[in-house]
């Protein structure tokens, strides 16, 4: 299935997910973290393997993940796996996490952004970049940052759906377009 048709069969569950971890007190705290750590355990390679068994019933599949979460799931995160079951959507976990925590992000008015620079940016500058973004966006910034020798110089900013690249190899990719 294409990355847009699992986006919108994702969204209804995340949007459910969301609506319940707004009802329960400290609910957004622990439903991040359900979904990040439901996202992760359907992500395993074993795990993965087990769910793809033909041999599985409906209730094997939302057993396999109750119970290997454990404790980690409160009564509504086990519901919410069992329906993620029955209509066999466990496999949509990764999709529907990513969306809940957008979803948490947009309610909390924070943004996680990435940026993949060429050298090790210093505090300043990150602080700098921080701070232009918060103006620019309106809302709090967790910044994080990677290096990629590889872009020769300049920076690549991921945020959220945003990219924006100002990378010397992305400047050069773009003249090669242009003259080809």
């Amino acid at each position: 299935m294409a990355e847009s048709e699992l986006t919108t069969i994702a969204r209804p569950y995340a949007r459910a997910a969301f609506s319940q971890a707004l009802k329960e007190a400290g609910g957004l705290e622990n439903w991040s973290r359900m979904m990040s750590l439901l996202s992760a355990t359907v992500q395993n390679p074993d795990v993965r393997l087990a769910l793809d068994n033909p041999r599985i019933t409906i209730s094997d599949e939302a057993a396999i993940v109750v119970d290997l979460m454990g404790e980690e799931l409160n009564t509504q995160g086990q519901n919410f796996v069992h329906v993620l079951a029955d209509y066999r959507r466990i496999s949509l976990l990764p999709q529907i996490a990513e969306m809940f925590q957008l979803l948490k992000a947009h309610h909390e008015k924070t943004m996680n952004v990435e940026i993949v620079s060429a050298y090790e940016l210093d505090e300043s500058t990150s602080a700098n970049l921080a701070s232009a973004l918060k103006d620019r966006l309106q809302r709090e910034i967790k910044l994080s940052s990677t290096v990629d020798a590889s872009l020769i110089g300049g920076v690549v900013i991921r945020a959220e759906d945003t990219v924006i690249d100002n990378s010397v190899r992305g400047k050069l990719e773009k003249l090669s377009q242009a003259l080809n």
